[in-house]
């Protein structure tokens, strides 16, 4: 999808401002360097489980948002992964008792993957240890300010879904403009 067919599909009440798309791009670029450094997920697994990789938590996240039966491939697609890097992810998971394998009711030759009671004990915790370093960032906010703020950061990270999660084919002889590594 290029720059151009976005703005034919979806027609602007009023145009923002230079100077507020600077700030929103410079405050993006601090915010990068920060998820770059996955500092919230580190500090959680630092806490919980300082075995695990940064990889391991993306895979229990993705988990939580693939509708339907979740399989290696699966998993491997909503993190734009290699499946054989998946497969990898997913057996280490099991080797540790945080994920197990199970037959697909549907075609039992499918195997489907499943987070045991120990993963779903870990993902709480996880989960836990995030929200309290939110909560940190967030303690002095001004509950209107704060309830604002989580709508309107929403309402912009599903633009930026609606856009490129699941990017459509540019038209022949258009180059894409989504990106290609993971977000």
């Amino acid at each position: 999808m290029t720059t151009k067919s976005l703005l034919k599909e979806k027609p602007a009440a009023a145009s923002p401002s230079p100077e507020d798309v600077a700030r929103v791009s410079e405050t993006l670029g601090r915010m990068r360097i920060l998820i770059g450094r996955r500092i919230i997920g580190r500090t959680a697994i630092a806490n919980i489980a300082p075995g695990l990789e940064i990889s391991h938590l993306d895979v229990l996240d993705v988990m939580r948002r693939i509708e339907g039966e979740v399989t290696v491939g699966a998993i491997a697609e909503a993190m734009r992964i290699d499946p054989s890097r998946g497969s990898r992810l997913v057996a280490d998971l099991v080797t540790r008792g945080i994920l197990r394998r199970d037959a697909s009711q549907a075609d039992g030759r499918r195997s489907l993957v499943v987070r045991t009671e120990f993963g779903d004990s870990l993902l709480a915790e996880i989960r836990a240890v995030k929200r309290t370093l939110l909560a940190r960032v967030l303690e002095d906010w001004p509950e209107d300010e704060l309830n604002v703020f989580s709508v309107l950061f929403e309402k912009f990270v599903s633009g930026f879904e609606e856009i490129y999660v699941a990017p459509e084919k540019p038209p022949e002889g258009e180059l894409s403009e989504a990106p290609q590594a993971r977000p």
